[in-house]
């Protein structure tokens, strides 16, 4: 029996508010209210959330086990995506 664990990070909770940030920051952009400086400003402050995200998002992926349930004891295997 295989089991796909995903380890709890206390990042979780900043990468939802990261990506509600980004979107708020795209919904601005794309309403063409905002001057020109302030439409880079909020461009630039985007990428940097969406590269942030990009690295917890990859953290995370690093974290992925694959526990596999080997009589009473569980065995560590690293993570292979042709297992899903």
């Amino acid at each position: 029996k295989r089991q796909i664990i995903l380890s709890e990070d206390k990042n979780s909770a900043n990468f939802e508010e990261q990506i509600k940030k980004l979107e708020h920051l795209v919904a601005q952009l794309e309403t063409g209210n905002l001057s020109l400086e302030d439409s880079i400003k909020a461009y630039e402050e985007g990428v940097k959330i969406a590269q942030n995200c990009q690295m917890t998002l990859k953290n995370a992926e690093q974290k992925v086990e694959i526990l596999t349930k080997q009589g009473e004891e569980l065995v560590k295997q690293d993570f292979n995506s042709e297992d899903i």
